[in-house]
């Protein structure tokens, strides 16, 4: 398979222990408590020591809800695209490029228009069915490609998005509901409170088990005959990863909308410096998607306050930035090698 890693990089199975992880935890801890005390209804450190009964509840009914959202939807969503990446050994891999993202957002129309009624699990159920059918059909497209480059993968896998997103546009089309699927959809955290939030902590225990099987998805990667000789089970390690992608995706789609550039952004970001051993960098990748999506999060808050920029546009802007600084730093890195 023609990967998007750089030649003598395969598996760098002696990368440095958890680079810059003590940075990223004091970044999250400074900008989360920013994050607490900001918004349009005031909040400060004073009322909570008073015992302010007001200032209490808006903290741990809004603030604290959004705080943890931001964190594991970012945390997820840059744990995915490393899966993916290491998976397909295509560093331009991640749940936005190769149909996860859009089939979780044509699930979630499907849930809505069969079950109005239905509680936020069942959503996220059919959501992340429909990602995982899709990410699997991605996978078996690739798979038959005679010719796999690194542009090429991603390439199939924007294709197969673009037709779930268009059947997801027609039914929205049809069923009178466009404005509304795309004010779900929009990334936004600002109508997250308690109680439409706590779904996604079953990412946590879908993150263990990818750090759990991080090296048989390492070797996956290489392809399933190296896997087989290996005396892996390529397909059950397959089925695995797919199914913590598309869970882990569905479930921020369902409660944070589509936030782009997260899961192809970070990992790379954080393979410059770590190496590309799953196992080592899955910890500060997750770190550094938590960090991410709370600096997105944080401006968009501050630049039109007291109102605020989706989530989504924010880091669409800083995502776009950052992902073309990272290509070029990687292509001056493997020019020198």
């Amino acid at each position: 398979m023609v990967t998007g890693f750089p030649a003598g990089r395969r598996l760098r199975t002696r990368a440095p222990r958890l680079v810059g992880w003590p940075v990223l935890v004091g970044g999250i801890v400074v900008v989360g408590v920013v994050s607490l005390f900001l918004g349009a209804a005031p909040v400060s450190p004073a009322a909570l020591l008073k015992g302010d009964t007001e200032a209490w509840r808006l903290l741990l009914l809004s603030r604290v809800p959004r705080l943890v959202a931001v964190l594991l939807s970012g945390a997820g969503l840059a744990v995915s695209g490393l899966i993916l990446q290491t998976l397909l050994q295509n560093r331009f891999a991640s749940p936005s490029t190769v149909a996860t993202a859009d089939g979780a957002r044509l699930g979630f129309l499907v849930a809505v228009l069969l079950f109005p009624a239905a509680p936020a699990a069942v959503r996220v159920a059919v959501a992340a069915a429909v990602a995982m059918a899709a990410t699997a059909g991605f996978v078996a497209a690739v798979r038959r490609l005679r010719y796999r480059s690194v542009v090429i993968v991603p390439l199939v896998g924007l294709v197969l998005g673009n037709v779930l997103s268009a059947i997801a546009e027609a039914l929205a089309f049809h069923f009178d509901m466009v404005q509304s699927v795309s004010s779900w959809l929009t990334g936004d955290f600002s109508m997250v409170v308690q109680g439409r939030y706590e779904m996604l902590y079953l990412g946590i225990p879908l993150m263990a088990v990818a750090l759990r099987f991080a090296r048989r998805i390492t070797v996956a990667g290489f392809g399933g005959d190296t896997a087989h000789a290996l005396g892996l089970d390529y397909t059950r390690v397959l089925s695995a990863a797919v199914l913590i992608v598309s869970g882990i995706t569905a479930l921020v789609v369902v409660v944070g909308g589509q936030l782009p550039f997260v899961g192809l952004v970070v990992p790379n970001l954080v393979a410059l410096i770590a190496g590309d051993n799953l196992r080592v960098t899955l910890l500060p990748t997750a770190l550094a998607g938590a960090f991410f999506v709370l600096i997105a999060d944080v401006v968009g808050r501050v630049v039109i306050f007291p109102y605020e920029i989706p989530i989504g546009l924010t880091i669409g802007v800083i995502g776009s930035a950052a992902f073309l600084v990272t290509m070029s730093r990687r292509s001056t890195h493997v020019a020198g090698a």
